[in-house]
């Protein structure tokens, strides 16, 4: 399987967007968050929003890195939304699953951006179904990848 596809890459994503998600609604503080994912596990069964032990360290990676970088990864997809529509009009799970990629796609060149962009749209497929959301998610994190690691993206 290719290194962003591994069961405990799925599950650090889906947790740092959870923990992204916890972080923005209910206020949490980073240190709380990531110690309350680092004693339990994420769940079992990825369809229904849980899927296994994470790795840990990704999983860090990804919240601490939108926490160092959040203005510059928000301007960077800001760049690819409507303009009536930018980050903040956004729900917050579709927020948190464009930050964690953003990040990803923008700070980790160990992962290619077409697994980033696929392992993301299966999370908000996880999250909202086969929905708008999914096509609106894939659309964003294609451009912004086409942005940022436009050598990556061409063929």
């Amino acid at each position: 399987m290719r290194s962003g596809g591994a069961p405990r890459r799925r599950a650090a994503r889906l947790g740092a967007v959870q923990a992204l998600y916890q972080m923005e609604v209910g206020g949490q503080p980073v240190h709380e968050v990531l110690a309350e994912f680092a004693s339990r596990r994420v769940g079992e069964a990825f369809e229904d929003g849980q899927c296994g032990k994470p790795d840990l360290k990704l999983l860090e990676d990804i919240v601490r890195g939108v926490l160092a970088r959040q203005q510059e990864i928000d301007r960077a997809v800001n760049r690819h939304l409507a303009e009536d529509w930018k980050l903040p009009k956004l729900d917050a799970t579709i927020r948190a699953i464009l930050r964690a990629a953003a990040h990803e796609l923008m700070a980790r060149p160990d992962i290619p951006p077409k697994v980033s962009i696929n392992e993301y749209v299966e999370l908000t497929r996880a999250f909202f179904g086969d929905g708008d959301e999914r096509r609106f998610v894939n659309g964003v994190l294609d451009a912004l990848a086409h942005d940022v690691r436009a050598a990556e993206m061409k063929g």
